[in-house]
């Protein structure tokens, strides 16, 4: 069968994104789909569409919300490689980024004079986003040369706010009622802080684990295995996962936390100290963030304006837009009211191909 599809780079993510009117209803059909057309059993996923890293094996199913003042609903899949099967837990503000512009561009929102007003419901997690598309004239645009750290690519802005991000998952912006505790790993004593706000996600003092916040990716790859195993102890403190559950990999998202320093990127640019606020290096699935996704900024920057977490310990800014320095480079973030309300981002997309993709029938495999 074939399954028409976009591939949209939305800041450092690519996402192949499928129009939910040509895929099952049934999410165990979509899986075996995405499986099947990613190649995700591979580990380099060779005989299929995925790049074979976290960022680039996304996907999401996109359709016409019915919800009251919800323009687009979308349903995101985390697509794993070499282990064929689909994380469905959670959300990417990079792929919603994407989606945005793939709306706009497919004329599923009315277009705007200047900029065009996109409202989603992420389907896993029930978050509520906001874009605002350039589209000067009246016009959609196919290239734009708005950067974001991670890439030299140009591409069309968009701006990403997510609305009252805090406990969408657990119900509370800190989910143990802790800002900061003490999380034994292994033969490990790491003060964390457990903050549910765009994502869940657990962060941990990077100076108190004799590390500094600003390794590098090949340093940090050295440290995915108690990463890993600091992220299933939280899952179940955060009361995402039950005693004895088999441990994910997509929630709650890790990293390291530490004060600024200054450091080089990945891109070779130089970042001084006085530059940014805090240090953050996250995993994506089991492999260090080349940047960081947005909703760990989110996350950091809600963790930035509680008094007692591990972010706001490190961090230089009091409030306001936070300055996150990512081994890409910095990203500032701007929350808003208490809680906070919101917190907008500035991204970039570019629409890259349209492609109608081979499977194999879901329903056929099933039976096999």
């Amino acid at each position: 069968m074939h399954v028409p599809a976009t591939l949209v780079r939305g800041g450092t993510s690519k996402c192949w994104l499928f129009p939910q009117v040509h895929m099952p209803a049934d999410r165990d059909r979509i899986e075996r789909i995405l499986v099947d057309a990613y190649g995700a059993a591979d580990p380099v996923q060779l005989d299929g569409i995925g790049g074979a890293t976290p960022t680039t094996s996304k996907a999401a199913v996109v359709g016409a919300s019915a919800h009251a003042g919800v323009d687009i609903d979308y349903l995101f899949a985390q697509v794993g490689i070499g282990t064929g099967t689909v994380e469905w837990g959670s959300n990417c503000g990079n792929c919603a980024t994407a989606i945005a512009l793939y709306a706009v561009t497919e004329g599923l929102v009315p277009l705007g004079d200047e900029r065009t007003p996109v409202v989603m419901r992420n389907i896993n997690t029930g978050a509520v986003l906001e874009a605002e598309v350039d589209t000067p004239g009246g016009r959609v645009q196919e290239f734009g040369d708005r950067t974001v750290p991670g890439t030299l690519a140009g591409g069309v802005p968009v701006n990403l706010t997510f609305r009252h991000p805090a406990g969408a998952a657990t119900g509370h912006l800190l989910p143990t009622g802790r800002p900061a505790e003490v999380l034994p790993v292994g033969g490990r004593s790491l003060t964390v802080s457990m903050v549910d706000a765009g994502a869940p996600v657990v962060l941990v003092d990077a100076l108190r684990a004799r590390r500094t916040g600003a390794e590098t990716p090949e340093h940090m790859r050295t440290d995915v295995p108690w990463l890993r195993s600091a992220r299933h102890a939280a899952a179940v403190r955060m009361g995402l996962a039950a005693p004895g559950d088999a441990p994910g990999d997509a929630v709650p998202k890790v990293g390291l936390v530490g004060p600024p320093v200054a450091y080089t990127t990945t891109l070779g640019e130089q970042v001084g100290a006085h530059e940014y606020d805090v240090s953050v290096r996250m995993l994506s699935m089991n492999s260090p963030h080349p940047a960081i996704g947005l909703t760990s900024a989110v996350a950091v920057a809600a963790a930035n304006l509680a008094a007692g977490t591990v972010v706001a310990e490190a961090s230089t800014a009091t409030g306001g837009l936070l300055r996150i320095g990512t081994p890409a480079g910095v990203l500032s973030v701007e929350p808003s009211g208490t809680g906070p309300d919101r917190v907008t981002v500035a991204r970039a997309a570019r629409v890259l191909c349209q492609a109608r993709i081979l499977v194999r029938d879901p329903a056929l495999s099933a039976a096999a």
